[in-house]
C-alpha cells in the first residue's frame, strides 16, 4: 500500500506497517433444513476480501444493501467470526486470540451502530451506558466518573445530561451518546456502520463535522459503512467498492468519484444525486438490468457479469483479479476496466 495524503493534508502514514490488515477474509452462514436442521447450503456473505487502514485515516465501505458491508465490520471486530482469512490489528492477528486476549483488545476497536434508538438500553442512564466499557476493563469508580463527563463534552453535549435517560434525548443526540460510549476506552480504530442512515439530513451534517473533529484531535481510524455516497465523499480518504462479497474497486475518494472504471462503480455514481443544480442533466444515468444474484448461489466468474453491459465470455468464467489495468489509476476487479478517458461522466 502506498503513502497517502488524507483530507487535511497530512500523511496517512509513511511506509509503516497500517492499523488494519485484511487479508482473505471469508464469512460463509450455514442454511438449515426447517425439517430435518441438515445443512442445507451456504451463504457466502464475504469472499475473500483484503483490506487496510492507516492510523488516522477513514476508508469507505459502499455498496447495495446485502452485499456484505455489515458482515465485514463485525468480522472485523470477531462480533463474526470469520471462516477464513487473516485480520491483523497492529500486527497482532485477532482471528486467533482466546476470549479473554480478544477482551483486553477490543479496549482498541469500538463500533457505532445504525440505530441510535435500538442501540442504547432504554432502562439504564446515559451514565451507566457511556460508562459500562470503563467499568468491564477495571477503571475504578471515581475516574469512570470523570471520563463520563469529559465524553459527554467531547462530543458536544452537557455533562448535567449524565443522569437521564435515552427516551428523552432526540435521534442526534443519542447517536452522540453512541460515539461518546465507543470512544471511551479510546480505541485506535471506531466502525461505523450506517452511523447516519436514521438521522435527518442537518443532524447529519452534525455528526460529520463531530467525527471529522475527533478525528482530527485524537488521531482515530475510521471504517465508514455507508450507501450514502455523498456522506463518504465528504468523510474519507479512501473507498472500497463491494459487491456480493468482494471488492471490485478501490482508491482514493477523488480516483474512484471522479474516474470510476469497474461498471458497477459507475453505475452506483451515476444514480447519486448531483447536488449542483449547473451539472444536472449532463451525467449519464446507468441502469442495471435483472437482479443481485442470491449470495448462496453466486454466478461463476465475475460475480456482475450477470447485470454488467460489458460482459464477454471470459466474465462468465474467470474470476478478475483487483489490480489495476487498461491504463485506470486504481485497482479494479473487471476484465475490461475503462481508462480514465473512456470514464462516462458519472460525477
Amino acid at each position: 500500500m502506498t503513502d497517502l495524503l488524507m483530507k487535511d493534508g497530512t500523511p496517512a502514514h509513511e511506509g509503516s506497517e497500517p492499523l488494519l490488515s485484511v487479508s482473505g477474509l471469508q464469512v460463509e452462514f450455514p442454511i438449515r433444513s426447517r425439517i430435518l436442521r441438515r445443512k442445507a447450503g451456504v451463504i457466502h456473505a464475504v469472499s475473500g476480501l483484503d483490506l487496510e487502514i492507516a492510523s488516522g485515516e477513514t476508508l469507505g465501505l459502499i455498496g447495495e444493501t446485502g452485499c456484505g458491508k455489515s458482515t465485514t465490520g463485525r468480522a472485523i471486530l470477531q462480533l463474526i467470526k470469520p471462516t477464513a482469512g487473516s485480520v491483523k490489528l497492529e500486527g497482532t492477528e485477532l482471528t486467533t486470540l482466546s476470549r479473554r486476549e480478544l477482551t483486553t483488545r477490543r479496549r482498541d476497536m469500538q463500533i457505532v451502530l445504525q440505530d441510535p434508538f435500538a442501540s442504547l438500553d432504554p432502562r439504564t442512564t446515559v451514565r451507566s451506558i457511556i460508562s459500562e466499557p470503563l467499568q468491564v476493563h477495571g477503571t475504578p469508580r471515581d475516574r469512570r466518573r470523570w471520563r463520563v463527563e469529559e465524553l459527554l463534552e467531547l462530543v458536544g453535549m452537557d455533562a448535567t445530561m449524565a443522569n437521564r435517560y435515552p427516551h428523552e434525548f432526540s435521534g442526534g443526540q443519542r447517536q452522540r451518546i453512541s460515539i461518546a460510549r465507543a470512544l471511551a476506552l479510546s480505541p485506535k480504530l471506531l466502525v461505523l456502520d450506517e452511523p447516519l442512515s436514521a438521522l435527518d439530513v442537518s443532524i447529519q451534517a452534525q455528526i460529520v463535522n463531530l467525527l471529522r473533529r475527533l478525528q482530527r484531535e485524537t488521531g482515530i481510524s475510521f471504517l465508514m459503512i455507508s450507501h450514502d455516497l455523498a456522506v463518504v465523499r465528504q468523510m474519507c480518504d479512501r473507498v472500497a467498492v463491494m459487491y456480493l462479497g468482494r471488492i471490485v474497486e478501490t482508491g482514493s475518494v477523488e480516483e474512484v468519484y471522479g474516474h470510476p472504471s469497474h461498471p458497477y462503480t459507475q453505475a452506483l455514481l451515476s444514480a447519486a444525486p448531483e447536488p449542483d443544480p449547473s451539472r444536472r442533466g449532463q451525467r449519464t444515468r446507468i441502469m442495471l438490468q435483472g437482479e443481485v444474484p442470491k449470495p448462496d448461489t453466486p454466478p461463476p466468474g465475475c460475480r456482475f457479469h450477470t447485470r454488467c453491459w460489458r460482459a464477454q465470455d471470459i466474465c462468465r468464467t474467470e474470476q478478475p483479479a483487483l489490480i489495476e489495468r487498461n491504463g485506470a489509476l486504481h485497482p479494479s476487479a473487471c476484465h475490461f476496466a475503462t481508462a480514465p478517458d473512456e470514464t462516462p461522466a458519472v460525477v
